[in-house]
């Protein structure tokens, strides 16, 4: 099948796939005489394998790290658990980052007057050299 036809039925843009190529994550596509890619059923189920990977915040590296798990039929779950466990991990110091900023965000915009003057605290944070707690 074609790139077009791929990234229909994957989802996965034609840019992305190229992109995947460029980097080693999938396999370069055989070529037809007349340059165009040719990818199999296969290329498919590793693409939406990747995409739902990235769906779920992996990033391309650790990817590429589950992809080599996948295709490993000696490999170990523990190994793949292993791999999901610290994604967890990572995931939730990006949360505890976002609230962090969340609650940054309330108290500042509850700080600010909304109002006809020009002072804004908001403004002033943002300003400053090192971004502070409010």
């Amino acid at each position: 099948m074609k790139i077009g036809t791929l990234s229909e039925q994957t989802g996965v843009t034609s840019k992305t796939i190229r992109y995947y190529e460029s980097i080693g994550l999938i396999q370069k596509a055989d070529r037809h005489e007349n340059g165009y890619r040719s990818y199999s059923d296969r290329d498919a189920d590793i693409l939406r394998f990747i995409q739902r990977s990235r769906s779920l915040g992996f990033s391309v590296k650790k990817v590429g790290e589950l992809l080599t798990l996948w295709y490993d039929r000696n490999r170990t779950s523990a190994s793949v658990k292993a791999l999901a466990l610290s994604h967890i991990q990572d995931v939730d110091t990006q949360i505890a980052q976002l609230q962090g900023l969340r609650s940054t965000l309330i108290d500042l915009t509850e700080r600010c007057h909304g109002d006809d003057r020009p002072d804004c605290p908001i403004l002033d944070n943002l300003a400053k050299r090192k971004l502070e707690p409010a």
